[in-house]
């Protein structure tokens, strides 16, 4: 595990963003893409966005993010195709040009989540219809579905706010295809029992997660990322029950500790972002490695310094010999 003394040191160094001529241009809240005709440059940095905002930059985030999905992409790719097609930098891949599909695919194993697009707090507010999907009476925070829900959401820009909705209004009005929609809907469930289950022999609750999809040559292509800890929550497991009887929250291993920070000083979403402390972006950067090596059983392997320059060094490399 890399030291404390290292994440503070690379604050000065986060990537924040990049400006490389190498096409086209989209930023997301988190990665910036570049478009080369059929293929597309995705950097990820290590900006954090939360509540649809961006907050702050976390030392290595992107590096995790990028190395985590780049991991499960490989291991599901029997499942489903993905857009990857060689990752030539430890925060970038060249991945296919994909049609995105309209909808972000959420599949949530358990009550949980602190967003007002999350489902306890529908279901603390008295939702029982959640997205087209009956929740019983006497559920408690953080408790597990019968079976996982999908809670279909749309895919916001850049500043605005996913809204979570279901499948018979996303086929009334025509936002999508109905054998595309069943098809994303038969895939996210698969990927989520992989993932479920193979989290489970780290000692890992993956308890919710969203997917995107595109379509390749009519091909339906998973892409973005998968099983992230930036696009799922992760729990502890053999803490999660003694700690849910007692009324605890679980021991967490992804982004929604700086949802809950945020949260507890009373923002989730709307006005200013309070001053996020070194001390949280330090501890928020320790989980998200920890998530890594845990779910991959791999150290994680970073160096101090200059991510551009070597981001920018790689990249020049990779396009000189396969462009």
């Amino acid at each position: 595990m890399i030291s404390d003394t290292i994440l503070k040191n690379q604050l000065k160094f986060n990537l924040e963003k990049t400006d490389f001529n190498l096409g086209k241009k989209y930023e997301g809240k988190v990665r910036d893409n570049y478009l080369l005709g059929d293929k597309r440059v995705i950097i990820t940095t290590d900006r954090i966005s939360a509540f649809d905002r961006v907050l702050c930059t976390l030392p290595f985030k992107g590096q995790v993010l990028n190395q985590t999905a780049a991991f499960w992409f490989d291991k599901t790719k029997h499942i489903a195709a993905n857009h990857i097609i060689s990752v030539p930098d430890p925060n970038a891949v060249v991945a296919k040009e994909c049609k995105p599909y309209p909808v972000e695919m959420v599949v949530r194993g358990y009550l949980t989540g602190v967003t007002t697009t999350s489902a306890w707090y529908n279901y603390e507010n008295g939702v029982r219809n959640f997205c087209g999907n009956i929740l019983p009476e006497g559920m408690r925070k953080n408790q597990k579905f019968e079976k996982p829900i999908i809670t279909p959401s749309t895919k916001a820009e850049k500043g605005a706010h996913d809204i979570s909705i279901g499948k018979e209004h996303l086929l009334e009005n025509d936002i999508i295809d109905e054998d595309a929609y069943n098809e994303m809907e038969k895939t996210a469930l698969k990927l989520f029992d992989f993932g479920a289950k193979f989290c489970a022999k780290n000692n890992l609750i993956l308890v919710d997660t969203k997917y995107e999809f595109g379509e390749v040559n009519g091909e339906l292509t998973l892409m973005d990322e998968i099983h992230t800890p930036d696009s799922s929550r992760f729990w502890i497991k053999d803490t999660y029950e003694k700690l849910f009887r007692e009324g605890k929250e679980p021991e967490k291993l992804d982004k929604e500790y700086v949802r809950t920070w945020l949260a507890d000083k009373g923002f989730r979403g709307d006005g200013a972002i309070p001053k996020i402390p070194d001390e949280v972006k330090v501890e928020a950067a320790r989980r998200y490695i920890k998530a890594y090596e845990m779910i991959t059983g791999r150290e994680f392997k970073a160096e101090e310094g200059d991510v551009l320059g070597r981001i920018k060094n790689n990249l020049q490399i990779y396009l000189e010999l396969n462009f």
